[in-house]
């Protein structure tokens, strides 16, 4: 029994190692769902395989076989064709665009305002105010284009004293003003709804984010 099952996890892993370098090289951050999915199911095919007492094995290397095919027909049709590429892994969608919320491809792809601003933090950007394009790309990563003022030399550079940084506060998420973040900002409500009604906004309902950075003012965007 013990050299059957050391056999059988020998030959599963030299199987896989073999699928994988036929399949070619990918890094981590550029799989996509698709690929992900497929292969999290390789790996419970050969690992069920494996492990199945009454499977032999001439049936991991069938199974792994028939699944290696499939995933290699399907890398081949996405590099030799436009449309069935983006209909297997999608396309970028433009969550920002000329630093304006594009709510619908949003909700299009299942992102809150947490969520988005999760994402930009992650490429240094604390502020969509410096954002000129956000892309989410197939992979569920993020590319940020600053705005061009945003994008500027360092104090370094031009050897003068910078000033202080502070974080924004997100006042207003999907309608909902934040009260913590208020607290947090030394502001309250009221003063908050008097800033924006000088700008047209009667209703937080009216914003699907506001920020609020203390000494520069209310950004904010409609729906």
């Amino acid at each position: 029994m013990y050299w059957t099952i050391l056999f059988e996890v020998i030959g599963g892993f030299f199987i896989l190692y073999i699928i994988v370098r036929l399949l070619g090289k990918t890094q981590i951050s550029q799989i996509t769902p698709f690929d992900f999915v497929s292969a999290l199911v390789l790996g419970e095919l050969v690992g069920n395989a494996m492990y199945d007492p009454d499977t032999g094995f001439g049936v991991i290397i069938f199974t792994s076989g028939i699944w290696g095919v499939l995933i290699y027909v399907t890398e081949i049709m996405t590099q030799k064709s436009i449309k069935m590429r983006r209909f297997l892994e999608g396309k970028p969608s433009i969550l920002i665009q000329k630093g304006n919320l594009n709510w619908y491809e949003l909700k299009k792809n299942h992102l809150d305002i947490d969520q988005l601003q999760q994402l930009l933090r992650a490429k240094d950007v604390f502020s969509m105010q410096e954002v000129d394009y956000a892309i989410l790309e197939n992979n569920g990563s993020v590319s940020v284009l600053r705005k061009a003022e945003a994008d500027q030399p360092t104090c370094r550079d031009l050897n003068i004293q910078a000033e202080e940084r502070k974080l924004p506060y997100t006042i207003i998420s999907d309608g909902e003003i934040m009260n913590d973040s208020l607290r947090e900002a030394g502001v309250n409500e009221a003063w908050i709804m008097e800033e924006l009604e000088k700008q047209g906004v009667m209703r937080p309902e009216e914003i699907c984010y506001a920020e609020y950075i203390p000494g520069n003012g209310i950004y904010f965007q409609r729906y």
